[in-house]
């Protein structure tokens, strides 16, 4: 009986009215000029034409600033004068680089000193060579000191003119002497030469560092030298 009467409304509703056209939904696999302009139509990708949520929120909270400073001054980080001024500086500074170096340049000492004996074939005196070590230690600490303060730095190329040249002739010279003088003469020149010749290699820029090595080899080859 339910049917029936769903049937009957069915029917009912899908009878035209008195102007002619049906009062219920009539179905259409039609589409008009508006639907097609509809789906051919691009998304827009041009963002958002207002104000964003993050924008509304800074404006809100630059208000929020302005009517309480004093809260305002309470958040924002306190940086102090001797903050800033630990920040420009090196970590360790030209005393800490000294003692780190020196200390390199010290142990590099030792090595030379103990190659060379062990070249001619001569008992290791150790006393001996942790004494001359020992000894070259306080000036290896200043000659980095001095050139690892501040004002050094500011003239960079005349930095590296300088351990250029200092690098030249520790080179040259330790060859020098290998060749011309006596081994009791080399081993004592050799170890302390030989660290500084490397300690100015090092300190050069790569350009310069580079120079100076074919230096010494142009040198070498100059006088028909024999480096070992």
């Amino acid at each position: 009986m339910a049917t029936g009467n769903r049937k009957e409304r069915r029917a009912k509703e899908s009878k035209p009215n008195a102007n002619g056209a049906g009062s219920g939904f009539q179905p259409s696999n039609e589409l008009d000029e508006n639907a097609v302009e509809m789906i051919l139509k691009h998304p827009d990708y041009s963002g958002p034409k207002g104000k964003t949520l993050f924008e509304l929120a800074e404006e809100r909270q630059r208000e929020l600033d302005k009517a309480n400073p004093a809260k305002r001054n309470a958040l924002q980080p306190k940086t102090s004068a001797s903050d800033s001024t630990n920040e420009d500086e090196p970590a360790i500074g030209p005393i800490g680089d000294a003692i780190l170096y020196s200390t390199s340049m010290a142990a590099l000492h030792l090595t030379l000193d103990v190659i060379v004996y062990s070249q001619y074939r001569e008992e290791i005196l150790w006393n001996e060579i942790f004494w001359r070590a020992a000894t070259a230690t306080p000036i290896f600490i200043l000659l980095v000191y001095l050139t690892h303060v501040d004002f050094s730095y500011r003239f960079p190329i005349l930095r590296d003119v300088a351990f250029f040249g200092g690098s030249i002739v520790a080179g040259c010279y330790l060859v020098y002497s290998g060749n011309k003088h006596g081994y009791f003469y080399v081993m004592k020149a050799a170890p302390p030469v030989g660290t500084l010749w490397i300690w100015s290699v090092i300190e050069m820029s790569l350009t310069f560092a580079v120079l100076s090595v074919v230096s010494v080899l142009g040198y070498i080859w100059w006088n028909g030298f024999e480096f070992f």
